[in-house]
């Protein structure tokens, strides 16, 4: 696989970069098993000053860390900005809670005394995508880091500044070496990770394909994973959604990130009593937004993160429309120098449609039309994703009736505001399992023992 970085706003290569041989890459597991061993036996004090120390070297270099991020994925400036920033909440947040979020917890046997206490793993493989370019190393770096682990990580081919960038940023924080690394590396390679027995958990974020052939390998392996993976969020809005604030949510919820972005609202399911409204202004709202370079604040719409990226999602759009679905607005390319697509919005896709069941990762709108709750949310559970959702309402109460009957494993009413480190993240169905951030996220690849003390006869022979 190829590491390089191309700038999508005008396709020019900016740098290249080679893989690992296989005699560095063993030279690198072997510093993190035996950076483990020592880390493992520091305090969460000093741990915690390292995580904290790379939280403050990002805030105080938040454009360096910015910039790269736009050069190679394209991601609006202010967006990478805002990006570098809640990375560096991440860490904060993790460095102030991971003892009392691992603390020993009390139990209560008939007999005796008992306690639940935590350990590390080990060595950890992650397997990190080019979309969020640092708050995806950063949801596993905090809190396991923090939790004794330590990481080896294979970011994606097309943000190799960024992964270095980021594994700098933990030397120069003063982790010892092998508490993080960055891979340059093959999937043959990564594969034969996932096998060595000094990786002792997999965490992937990524795509469906992806997920199956991790998990399998890991699986075969008997090792621990975690999987988030694609999405099809749904955003229903009922008929009493009060218009004038739910438009620019459902612009950002669709647009931010370019619309790459697992946890996008990609599904708009409307009732029918309010869906010519609601379209004709969400329309002119997309209408709005300007292509242009990503390096300017004033742009509204970056290009998508590689040539790639967008010629296959010119490929499902058409695709869409070849199978029925009605192109309302959008549909192409835009006419200009680098990976742009306009805003897109489909209707009328029926369920024999492939836009039916498909992510779309860009700026592209799938728009239903249901005459009822109920029927909301039966549209928003046929889907093989379960990652997020969101409502929209005037009555908080039946908000929260169809946050519960939607199968996902997040749901927001009258928002879509997941950046927020104490939340737990991640999905169900085919968007994975398990969870980052939260209390919970730290407790995904640690030991959690059982410990008790009784003075009991042996029971007779």
């Amino acid at each position: 696989m190829a590491y390089e970085s191309i700038n999508p706003n005008n396709g020019n290569v900016l740098k290249r970069f080679d893989e690992l041989n296989d005699a560095q890459l063993e030279k690198a597991l072997a510093t993190a098993e035996s950076c483990f061993q020592q880390w493992k036996q520091t305090t969460y004090a000093q741990r915690a000053a390292i995580v904290a120390k790379a939280a403050a070297l990002m805030r105080s270099h938040v454009d360096d860390f910015a910039k790269l991020a736009t050069l190679e994925m394209g991601k609006r400036i202010d967006e990478a900005r805002g990006e570098v920033k809640f990375s560096a909440d991440i860490l904060d947040y993790y460095a102030e809670h991971a003892e009392k979020f691992l603390a020993p917890t009390k139990l209560h046997p008939k007999v005796g005394e008992a306690h639940m206490e935590t350990s590390p793993f080990g060595v950890l493989f992650c397997v990190e995508p080019w979309n969020f370019p640092y708050y995806q190393l950063a949801r596993v770096a905090g809190p396991q880091l923090m939790a004794g682990n330590v990481l080896v990580v294979k970011h994606a081919g097309c943000v190799p500044q960024c992964a270095i960038a980021f594994e700098k940023l933990w030397h120069d924080a003063g982790a010892p070496k092998g508490a993080y690394t960055n891979l340059l590396i093959s999937h043959e390679q990564s594969e034969r990770i996932i096998d060595d027995p000094r990786i002792q958990g997999v965490a992937l974020t990524g795509s469906v394909a992806a997920g199956r052939s991790i998990a399998s390998r890991a699986g075969q392996n008997l090792k621990k994973t975690s999987m988030e993976l694609g999405g099809s969020d749904a955003f229903i809005v009922l008929d009493d959604a009060d218009l004038e604030k739910t438009i620019p949510w459902a612009v950002w919820g669709r647009m931010y990130n370019a619309g790459q972005t697992c946890c996008a609202a990609k599904r708009f399911i409307v009732l029918d009593s309010i869906a010519d409204k609601f379209l004709e202004k969400f329309k002119a709202a997309l209408q709005e937004l300007k292509p242009g370079d990503p390096m300017d604040p004033k742009t509204t719409l970056g290009p998508l993160s590689t040539e790639a990226a967008l010629v296959q999602l010119l490929k499902q759009v058409d695709e869409a429309v070849a199978h029925g679905a009605k192109l309302l607005m959008g549909g192409k390319r835009v006419d200009r120098p680098g990976s742009f697509m306009q805003t897109t919005i489909l209707t009328d896709i029926k369920p024999d449609n492939p836009a039916f069941r498909d992510e779309f990762f860009g700026p592209v709108v799938s728009f239903f039309r249901v005459k009822d709750e109920a029927e909301a949310i039966a549209l928003a559970n046929n889907s093989a994703f379960g990652l997020g959702g969101s409502v929209f309402t005037g009555d908080v109460a039946r908000g929260k009736r169809v946050a519960n009957g939607v199968e996902t494993g997040m749901m927001f009413i009258n928002n879509i505001d997941w950046s927020d480190a104490s939340l737990p993240f991640g999905g169900i169905k085919d968007s994975g399992y398990g969870r980052e951030l939260g209390n919970m996220g730290i407790q995904e690849f640690v030991n959690t023992k059982l410990v008790r003390t009784a003075h009991l006869d042996a029971p007779a022979a």
